[in-house]
């Protein structure tokens, strides 16, 4: 009698949950260990482009969370006075990536990922390491305190500061501040209406999305040395900063509490791997590729990461030659997004702001040009049912 092949998952977020679920429909025993006491997301908010939503396809749930999501409509990119840089088109981001771009709570679609997984798969307030990666001619180990469990494949999900990556690769520099801090919150605004946008300033950044359900998913960036903080509460360290910019960011600020305010320093490896792999463990997500969100392809390129583990199954280089080349490109791209939003200086800025609005007038297809090749990805193997955004 065949043993069922047993995977390990150290880390329960979405990219962690998402590969679990992939396994476990691949026919994998799984076992995720999440060492925070539960499942709770950290974060607010999570921007899915079409390319995610067709790997949630893959699992089955690609529609539900499209109908879940708030879904984002025409928008653009503004200055802080207000005045409009570009205008974007929903209706020509879907025609031309086969898909929507959608707004949801992290919450929301963690829950669906844990959702898919067999009782007792998840096993929370477990802090794992990785004892052994294991190599062809034995299984590796994960000691969670004093137990220690093998299996055939072990999957660092582990985030940014992923204790797996460091132990598979130690010689690697690790991640590095990317020379700026993001504020997140999400919540009702009363009586606030207004168009999905971001804003780009002089070395700050400000995002206003509203999402289904009614509440506002917020979020701001600026260049600040690491480890700041505000001296008094992050909520007044907002309204120093953008306060006095256009609406609806004064209504949004007014709404928040100080609590609701989430901050947290950015870190990105700056140095790509040599492999996603080493024995039978495996890195995806923030592990492998931890990335500036200026793109908002973190989250998608983990679940993008999920499906094609589980195609590849214990075929781990063949995983690293998939994923290596693919995320280290838009990691770079995120990198070079970063330093034009970021931007400080007088001139820079302004060449920046005369370069978008001439990119705009130019027509919204030419300025989605910058995630051909990213929002367009399609998975390598289908669930076999069809979905809205099949071709």
């Amino acid at each position: 009698m065949t043993r069922t092949a047993r995977a390990i998952v150290i880390g329960g977020g979405i990219g962690g949950l998402a590969a679990a679920a992939a396994l476990h429909q691949r026919g994998w025993a799984v076992t995720v260990l999440e060492r925070a006491p539960a499942l709770d997301p950290v974060g607010t908010a999570i921007s899915l482009a079409p390319n995610a939503l067709r790997a949630l396809d893959v699992l089955g749930v690609g529609d539900e969370i499209r109908d879940l999501a708030a879904w984002q409509g025409d928008g653009g990119l503004r200055t802080p006075g207000g005045r409009w840089l570009s205008h974007s088109s929903a209706e020509a981001a879907a025609a031309r990536f086969g898909g929507p771009l959608v707004l949801l709570p992290r919450a929301t679609l963690v829950d669906r990922l844990a959702a898919l997984l067999p009782p007792g798969a998840v096993r929370t307030a477990a802090k794992a390491a990785l004892a052994d990666p294991g190599d062809p001619a034995r299984p590796a180990r994960v000691s969670v305190g004093t137990d220690e469990l093998e299996a055939e494949l072990v999957v660092g999900a582990d985030g940014v500061s992923s204790r797996v990556r460091a132990a598979l690769f130690p010689t690697h520099p690790g991640p590095v501040y990317a020379g700026f801090t993001t504020w997140r919150v999400l919540i009702p605004v009363p009586g606030a209406e207004f168009a999905s946008h971001e804003t780009w300033g002089r070395g700050r950044i400000w995002g206003t999305h509203p999402l289904k359900d009614g509440r506002v998913y917020a979020y701001a960036a600026a260049r600040v040395p690491a480890g700041e903080r505000a001296p008094d509460d992050e909520k007044a360290e907002l309204l120093r900063r953008y306060g006095d910019w256009h609406d609806p960011v004064p209504a949004v600020l007014a709404a928040a509490r100080p609590e609701d305010v989430l901050r947290h320093d950015v870190h990105h490896l700056a140095r790509p791997l040599p492999a996603y792999h080493s024995g039978r463990t495996v890195l995806l997500g923030d592990a492998a590729h931890a990335m500036p969100p200026t793109l908002g392809q973190g989250g998608n390129q983990a679940v993008e990461d999920a499906i094609v583990l589980a195609h590849h199954g214990a075929d781990l280089p063949a995983y690293t030659a998939d994923r290596l080349p693919r995320t280290t490109a838009i990691a770079r791209k995120a990198v070079r997004v970063a330093r034009l939003g970021m931007a400080g200086g007088r001139a820079a800025v302004a060449v920046r702001n005369t370069a978008v609005a001439a990119l705009s007038t130019a027509g919204p297809a030419l300025f989605l040009r910058g995630f051909d090749g990213i929002a367009d990805w399609r998975p390598p193997y289908a669930s076999g049912r069809r979905h809205a955004g099949q071709r």
